[in-house]
């Protein structure tokens, strides 16, 4: 059996690893947030969705009833997913469309079945 030593954390052990320093905190926090957006299979679902649909967009309309969710529900969703700044919205007469943000395109291509 393996005996674990313990070491007190003291500045010149840490140094000694060659440890890279951490990424910044605000980049931290941007992927923490993308994350966690991510982090659930409703708003996964919705993600395969709008980038799978024919036009690369979908109306909020049309993501209701295959969740057999409330419209306010799927937005709330949604909402979660434009602030992670995953999703963008624009608004057509009284419905709201959504749309893959260029910058995250190819990534969530090569994330999503």
């Amino acid at each position: 059996m393996t005996e674990i030593v313990e070491r007190p954390a003291t500045q010149e052990t840490c140094a000694s690893t060659g440890l890279p320093e951490p990424m910044p905190r605000q980049e931290a926090e941007r992927l923490a947030r993308l994350f966690k957006a991510v982090a659930d299979p409703t708003r996964l679902q919705l993600l395969s969705m709008i980038q799978g649909s024919p036009t690369g967009e979908a109306c909020v309309c049309d993501l209701t009833e295959p969740f057999g969710l409330t419209q306010p529900m799927i937005s709330h969703h949604l909402k979660i997913l434009i602030d992670a700044g995953l999703l963008r919205r624009e608004k057509r007469a009284i419905w709201s469309w959504y749309s893959i943000t260029p910058e995250h395109h190819d990534t969530l291509r090569r994330l999503l079945p």
